[in-house]
């Protein structure tokens, strides 16, 4: 089970964590990413982390704004995400995978931003940014 949570209401320029707790797995070797759909709009994928090694991948939306991190202890990964834009709105899913991939593949092919490749999906954590 996967439970999102952290979104809310805020101005253009400020920060938001969500965070992303995984519950029920005892997969080794897994990849959690973050993607987001605004009305109107396909999901998209906005970052991911694997397990194995840490690799982290972002949109070029997101990129040099968002950092995404976990803690493998507590089974959390948390998305800090900074200098928000109105058009961040939207509704912020984590899902995992345990398809393993080469970070290379992942990277070069974006595979990592594709929903088709996860297997499991939280709720869903509404972030609104207001202009």
């Amino acid at each position: 089970q996967l439970q999102a949570s952290g979104g809310g209401l805020v101005q253009a320029g400020g920060s938001l964590r969500l965070s992303c707790a995984a519950s029920g797995f005892t997969f080794d070797d897994y990849r959690i990413g973050w993607f987001r759909q605004a009305p109107g709009k396909e999901r998209e994928g906005v970052s991911a982390i694997k397990s194995s090694d840490g690799s982290t991948y972002y949109a070029d939306s997101v990129n040099n704004r968002f950092i995404i991190s976990s803690d493998n202890a507590k089974n959390m990964v948390y998305l800090q995400m900074n200098s928000l834009k109105p058009e961040d709105t939207a509704i912020y899913y984590c899902a995992l995978t345990t398809r393993t991939l080469d970070s290379t593949v992942l990277r070069g092919l974006r595979l990592w931003a594709v929903p088709g490749g996860y297997d499991y999906w939280g709720q869903g954590t509404l972030v609104t940014v207001s202009s």
